[in-house]
C-alpha cells in the first residue's frame, strides 16, 4: 500500500476497507449504461428492425429517465436508507439490460433501456452519497477520485469485451449487465447502511418536511452555484463523444479505429487525474483555485481537439481535457456530500446528479442545433469547429463563475 500511497495520497488505506470495496464493486456497473453500447449500436440496426437515424435512441432511452428519477431516488435514500436503493438499482439495472438479448422488438428494447435508466438513478447518486457518509475531508475526496477512476476503467475494459462478443452475436454484449446480479447479491450479503434513515416511512408530513428542508438547502446560494457547476463538465464530455468521430474522420482524414484510440486517451486521462483528488485537497487550503484551473485545463483541451487539423495536434488536447474533466467531477462531487447535512445529503447529491444527466441529454441537441444554423454561411467543417470550441470555453466560464459565487457565499444554514 505504500508503492500506492505515493500515486494517490496518504488516503490510499481506504482501498482496504470492506464498505468501499462494495461501493467501488457496485460502481462497476452504472458506466456501461452508455460506454457498452457504443461499440454495438450499428450491429443491433438489423435485428432490432430500425434505422441508423432511429438507433440512438438507444442512448437518450437511457439517459433521459434520469433527470426525473435521480432527485426522486435521493430524497427515498435520505428517507428509507442507501442500501435498500442501491440493491434496487443494481437488480433493475442489470434485469433491464440483459433483457434486450432476448427481443428483437425496437419498441420493447427501448422501453428496457427507460427502466435500465431508472435503475442508473438508483446507483451512480447514492454510491456517491454513501461515500459522503462513510469518509469526510481528504480521506472523503480520494474515495470519491477512486470512484472515479473505476468508472474510467469500466469505460475503458468492458466496451472493448463487449467489441469482440458481438462479432459473434448482437445479444452477447446485453448479457454482460448480468454482472449486476452476483454484485447485487454480494451488496445484499456484505455492504452495511452507511446512514440513518429519516423517520416516519408512511408519514406524509414527515416526506413533506424532508422536501422543506431539501429546498431550504438548495435554495441557498453556496448550494445552487454548487449543483449548476456540477453539470458543466458534462456540456464538455459528452460533447467531445457525439462530434468525436466526426472531428477526426471528417474533419482530420483519420480513421474511426483513431477516433477510438482518442475516445480511450480521454477516459484514460480522466482516470488517472481522478486518483489525484484527495492529494489535491490535501495540499491546498482551499479547492477554488485548483477547480478553477480544471475548468481551463478542461476547456482549453476540447478547444484544441476541435481545433487541431491533425491526431498528433488534439492528443495534448485530449489530455489536457480528460485530466479537466476528472478532477472536476471528482471534487465537484466531494464538494457537495461535504456540505450537505446528513438528513439531506442524498438529496442534494442527486440534484447534482441530476443536473449532470440534464446536460448531457440535452448537449447533442443544442450542439446539433447550432451546428445546423451556422453551417448554412460558414460550411459544415468550420460550424463544427466553431461550436465545439464555444461549447467549451461557455462550460468553462459558467463553471467558474459559478465557483466565485459558492466562494463569496455565507455557509449553508440547517437546523437539524
Amino acid at each position: 500500500m505504500a508503492s500506492l500511497s505515493s500515486v494517490v495520497g496518504d488516503e490510499a488505506g481506504v482501498l482496504r476497507e470492506r464498505s468501499f470495496q462494495l461501493l467501488l464493486l457496485a460502481n462497476v456497473l452504472p458506466p456501461l449504461g452508455t460506454a457498452l453500447l457504443s461499440p454495438v449500436l450499428d450491429s443491433v440496426i438489423e435485428p432490432l428492425g430500425t434505422t441508423p437515424a432511429n438507433v440512438g435512441l438507444l442512448m437518450s432511452a437511457f439517459t433521459a429517465p434520469a433527470v426525473v428519477m435521480i432527485p426522486v431516488t435521493g430524497v427515498v435514500a435520505d428517507r428509507y436508507g442507501r442500501r435498500p436503493v442501491i440493491l434496487f438499482g443494481l437488480v433493475l439495472f442489470g434485469a433491464a439490460g440483459t433483457a434486450v438479448a432476448f427481443t428483437t422488438e425496437f419498441r420493447v428494447a427501448l422501453a428496457l433501456r427507460l427502466a435500465q435508466g431508472v435503475g442508473f438513478a438508483a446507483l451512480t447518486p447514492i454510491i456517491i452519497t454513501s461515500l459522503g457518509d462513510l469518509y469526510a475531508g481528504t480521506k472523503e475526496a480520494t474515495a470519491q477520485g477512486l470512484r472515479f477512476t473505476g468508472s474510467g476503467v469500466s469505460q475503458t475494459v468492458f466496451p472493448l469485451v463487449a467489441g469482440v462478443l458481438v462479432g459473434l452475436s448482437w445479444r452477447y454484449p446485453f448479457l454482460l449487465y448480468a454482472v449486476a446480479f452476483p454484485v447485487a447479491a454480494v451488496v445484499y450479503r456484505w455492504f452495511e447502511e452507511p446512514a440513518t434513515p429519516a423517520a416516519g416511512g408512511d408519514d406524509d408530513r414527515g416526506l413533506r418536511e424532508q422536501l422543506d428542508d431539501l429546498r431550504t438547502v438548495a435554495g441557498q446560494r453556496r448550494a445552487w452555484a454548487m449543483i449548476v457547476a456540477r453539470g458543466t463538465p458534462n456540456f464538455v464530455w459528452i460533447g467531445f463523444l457525439t462530434y468525436n468521430s466526426i472531428v477526426v474522420v471528417q474533419l482530420m482524414d483519420g480513421s474511426a479505429a483513431q477516433a477510438g484510440l482518442l475516445a480511450a486517451a480521454a477516459s484514460l486521462s480522466y482516470a488517472l487525474a481522478a486518483t489525484q483528488a484527495g492529494r489535491i485537497t490535501a495540499r491546498f487550503e482551499s479547492r477554488l483555485w485548483p477547480l478553477v484551473a480544471a475548468n481551463v485545463a478542461m476547456a482549453g483541451g476540447m478547444s484544441l481537439v476541435f481545433l487541431a487539423g491533425s491526431l498528433p495536434l488534439a492528443v495534448p488536447g485530449i489530455v489536457a481535457m480528460g485530466a479537466g474533466f476528472g478532477v472536476l467531477l471528482s471534487l465537484y462531487r466531494s464538494v457537495i456530500t461535504g456540505m450537505a447535512p446528513t438528513a439531506v445529503r442524498g438529496s442534494l447529491v442527486s440534484l447534482g446528479e441530476g443536473t449532470g444527466r440534464l446536460t448531457s441529454t440535452i448537449t447533442p441537441i443544442a450542439m446539433g442545433g447550432a451546428i445546423a444554423v451556422a453551417a448554412g454561411p460558414l460550411g459544415f467543417e468550420r460550424s463544427v469547429r466553431l461550436v465545439g470550441v464555444a461549447t467549451a470555453l461557455v462550460a468553462g466560464a459558467v463553471g467558474v463563475v459559478c465557483l466565485f459565487l459558492v466562494q463569496a457565499a455565507p455557509p449553508i444554514r440547517f437546523d437539524d
